[in-house]
């Protein structure tokens, strides 16, 4: 009995969690309320409040959860997660290793990039957010810093910058690929993103 109420409370989460993403994609983070969750959640308010202590919640657990989740990035003492295969990418530095990080990234493109989107709608009207999204991406830089650290490639203070350009190209790119006219397929498109990053981080 105890864990059939358990998996309940899971689904109910994650409904709640499935609902706010659909809203504040369609809708727009300022547009929904925590009623427009519940009821699209099929639940109540009241029982929203006992799995999220607000709407900002919600959407902090959509980025600690389903974008790492995504991104097969775990708990980190060192700097909240990391992805350890992006370290290794990284440390191995070769094209081949680069390009098949980079596409295998890429297919999670599709899940991570309304998350990012609703994440910086959100952050741009939410106090309690500011750092959401800049905070992931500050937690990435520094597995390719850590890569760069265990190839003992660079001088430590260029391994922070390099980390800095390396995910703004791949930032730009994950949130623009299917909407720009780049005159690239998209394997192409990654092709000349392996490059640089081949360049960047070697």
């Amino acid at each position: 009995m105890a864990n059939l109420r358990q998996a309940q409370k899971q689904m109910t989460r994650r409904l709640l969690l499935d609902s706010g993403l659909e809203l504040f994609t369609t809708k727009g983070y300022a547009a929904t309320t925590v009623d427009d969750i519940a009821t699209a959640a099929g639940t109540t308010r009241v029982t929203f409040y006992a799995y999220f202590p607000s709407r900002s919640e919600l959407m902090r657990a959509l980025i600690d959860e389903r974008l790492n989740e995504a991104l097969q990035r775990v708990s980190s003492p060192e700097h909240g997660s990391t992805a350890r295969s992006l370290v290794a990418t990284v440390a191995d530095g070769t094209p081949e290793a680069i390009g098949a990080w980079l596409r295998h990234t890429a297919d999670s493109w599709p899940a991570i990039r309304p998350i990012i989107r609703v994440g910086r709608d959100a952050a741009a009207i939410d106090p309690e957010l500011a750092d959401l999204v800049e905070r992931w991406l500050e937690e990435a830089i520094r597995d390719i810093e850590d890569g760069l650290t265990a190839a003992g490639r660079f001088a430590p203070h260029q391994r922070r910058f390099r980390g800095v350009l390396a995910m703004a190209e791949l930032d730009y790119v994950a949130q623009h690929w299917d909407g720009a006219d780049w005159k690239l397929t998209r394997e192409q498109m990654l092709d000349e993103l392996g490059a640089s990053w081949v360049r960047l981080l070697n």
